[in-house]
């Protein structure tokens, strides 16, 4: 497949996809099959030739028309996939500590484009993004090696039905696709493997249901911002956003009173089955945190640290204006809410919303709300979700804890 020398420079540069305006050539080529990649040179009265940039996994639905996951020929995908997998699991196995639920695969992170696996105790959560990876064939090869390497008791497959929409795939339910077997004589039975576990991040315990779950799983990309924002709150503390209390849980250890405000009732009864995991006595609320921080702020409510951890409010570079005044609207809020000497902990998730633009709502709340911040850590996602130069769409998670006067 030909493409583009735009193209073939953002491969250069440590890219790995090729958008479909930068395709020149593809022929025939069907959905989700494993191409070789060439630009095509010449020019100033030179005989046009090509040159090889690589192999990669084809979509004929996305814009991203190619991923690519070799800068060389492959001769053999089978093999290549195994040791991206061993290498994905190796890496945590190094760097991962403390939890039994993390991110095993990272799709570019771990350069298997289109493949998110997580790891919830014994249970692997498993997510297909893209034509290719949804090919039997591969993933026979990943289903096989995530069983030899991490030996769970289920692997379940967690659909996202609008992606499978947008890459045309064919539908499918979320579900079980893989249980341990024990045998019982001499005749195997299934092992009466359920979608739900327990496991724990940094010391504190969690339930989770891996099928009824948001998206693959908890919010494993904060589990370092859990226990650094911990090491900072004191006092009395407002969890907004919280889910199924990751951050107000950690909170736990060092405040005396801790509050969780989420809008879904499903979400806020697990926090509460968490809390009783670790017998914690937390407050949790069901209310929309805008309206909520509205209230509290006007009736002049006061908290020592705030944690605010909203979904991503920029889907697309277009979202942007909108997400930037939501954010300023809870930062805001938050600041004025807290006590001299407060900490504020502020996220965003939304890749289009960058560090400077989360740096910027901050100080712009502060100048709105007459209050000095200062910034004790500048953090990103965990380790497990590892972060590639040149690509920078694999850092997204962004979190400041900050000290407020």
């Amino acid at each position: 497949m030909t493409i583009s020398r735009r193209g073939a420079d953002r491969i250069r540069a440590g890219h790995v996809w090729v958008y479909r305006s930068d395709i020149i050539d593809a022929k025939e080529v069907p959905p989700g099959a494993l191409v070789a990649v060439q630009e095509e040179k010449g020019g100033r009265g030179r005989p046009p030739h090509t040159r090889i940039l690589g192999s990669a996994f084809y979509s004929s639905a996305s814009q991203i028309a190619l991923r690519m996951v070799s800068p060389h020929h492959v001769d053999n995908l089978d093999q290549l996939l195994r040791e991206r997998i061993r290498n994905a699991i190796a890496y945590r196995e190094r760097f991962v500590e403390d939890t039994n639920a993390y991110r095993v695969i990272f799709s570019e992170g771990d350069f298997l484009p289109g493949l998110i696996v997580d790891r919830y105790n014994d249970i692997l959560s498993m997510q297909v993004l893209t034509q290719a990876m949804d090919r039997a064939p591969i993933r026979e090869v990943v289903i096989s090696e995530l069983k030899e390497k991490l030996q769970p008791a289920g692997i379940v497959e967690k659909v996202d039905s609008r992606v499978r929409q947008l890459e045309q795939l064919p539908e499918r339910k979320s579900g079980l696709i893989f249980s341990a077997e024990v045998r019982t004589g001499e005749t195997p039975m299934p092992e009466p493997v359920t979608t739900s576990t327990e496991f724990q991040v940094n010391g504190v315990r969690f339930l989770y249901d891996v099928v009824g779950g948001q998206k693959t799983g908890a919010f494993l990309d904060q589990r370092e911002n859990y226990a650094a924002a911990a090491e900072y709150a004191r006092g009395e503390a407002l969890d907004v956003f919280c889910y199924q209390g990751g951050f107000a849980l950690h909170l736990a250890r060092t405040c005396e009173k801790i509050t969780g405000v989420d809008s879904s009732r499903p979400a806020l009864e697990i926090a509460e089955k968490n809390a009783g995991l670790n017998v914690k006595e937390i407050e949790w609320i069901e209310a929309n945190a805008f309206d909520l921080l509205r209230d509290y702020s006007d009736q002049g409510n006061k908290y020592d640290s705030i944690v605010l951890d909203p979904p991503a409010f920029a889907k697309s570079r277009r979202d942007l204006p909108t997400a930037l005044r939501g954010y300023k609207e809870l930062n805001l809020r938050a600041l004025k809410m807290l006590r001299p000497g407060g900490i504020l902990v502020t996220c965003s998730c939304s890749y289009h919303v960058g560090v400077s633009d989360l740096l910027e709502v901050v100080s712009s709340a502060a100048q709105d709300s007459h209050r000095i911040v200062r910034i004790l850590e500048n953090r990103g996602q965990s380790k497990d979700h590892p972060i590639i130069v040149g690509i920078p769409e694999t850092a997204y998670l962004k979190c400041l804890i900050v000290l407020v006067s």
